[in-house]
């Protein structure tokens, strides 16, 4: 048998041309390799003086992007601590104006809930914090005062505050019979206003209070007196109509001429006296209506 030559083996030819191309590719990775090292000690300078950065900008231009940024960031800080003195003292000047009112101010919730009272508040309706108490608790045992220009039929206080506790629209012109814990009757007229935001939503409700019990006791005493001196006008005018009525017979029946005379002057200041009173009691009349 003839022997084969190791040249013309496809097989042996393959693993020639592998072990070849295998040489020829750690020849040139060895040499890349040290170019690159060589590049790299040759050139240290250029990566510490020069860098860039991802988009090609040096880095100088991101400090001085950082650094406006942080004095924005400064700026931002300042406005919002002006902004926060500025809001403490608007409370602060708020807070001293309710403190000195006389009238009693209370800021309900949209639940109805007290969330802030003045001390004129919390004096009338006798509460040391009324803070947290529904609006139909505050006023248990208040009970409306029939007024004559009113158009309010309610029963109940909470129902004559409903339209203002929803948003709908401020009621006004109120008047209670508010009787503390201590039983303490006070008179009060009472003006509750919606608080709405920017956007027309209900943030809350303001009720404000005003004393009205000694006024209505002022009012009280003027009718008794005006009834009372009424009575004793009337009892006054009728003596003098008698008085009067005599006079006119001893005119008629008098015989002498003095005793004429006399009776027509009694007459006549009986008549002054009687006009002069109905105007009296027309004037007080029109006084306590119009009080």
């Amino acid at each position: 048998m003839k022997p084969v030559s190791i040249l013309t083996n496809p097989i042996m030819l393959r693993m020639a041309l592998l072990l070849f191309a295998a040489i020829a590719a750690f020849l040139f990775g060895l040499f890349a390799i040290r170019r690159l090292r060589t590049n790299l000690v040759a050139k240290p300078g250029s990566l510490n003086y020069a860098p860039l950065a991802a988009e090609g900008l040096p880095v100088h231009a991101y400090h001085a992007v950082i650094q406006q940024l942080k004095q924005q960031k400064h700026e931002l800080a300042a406005q919002q601590q002006s902004e926060r003195r500025k809001a403490k003292a608007s409370d602060a000047l708020s807070a001293t104006i309710l403190s000195n009112l006389s009238c009693g101010v209370l800021f309900l919730n949209t639940s109805g809930l007290v969330r802030q009272t003045n001390p004129a508040a919390r004096n009338l309706l006798g509460f040391a914090s009324p803070v947290g108490l529904h609006a139909s608790d505050l006023f248990r045992t208040a009970t409306l005062r029939p007024v004559s220009d009113t158009s309010l039929s309610q029963s109940t206080v909470e129902q004559a505050l409903a339209p203002a506790l929803a948003g709908k629209a401020a009621v006004r012109g109120l008047l209670l019979n508010y009787f503390t814990r201590d039983r303490e009757n006070h008179v009060l007229e009472l003006t509750a206003s919606p608080v709405l935001a920017e956007d027309a939503s209900l943030m809350g409700t303001t009720l404000v209070l005003t004393d009205k019990t000694d006024l209505e006791r002022i009012r009280f005493d003027q009718k008794t007196n005006h009834e009372s001196s009424s009575e004793l006008f009337q009892e006054l005018r009728l003596s003098l109509q008698a008085i009067g009525g005599y006079a006119q017979l001893l005119a008629q029946d008098g015989e002498a001429d003095t005793a004429r005379q006399l009776a027509e002057s009694i007459s006549r200041e009986t008549a002054q006296l009687d006009r002069n009173i109905g105007s009296f009691l027309g004037r007080s009349w029109a006084a306590t209506t119009s009080s």
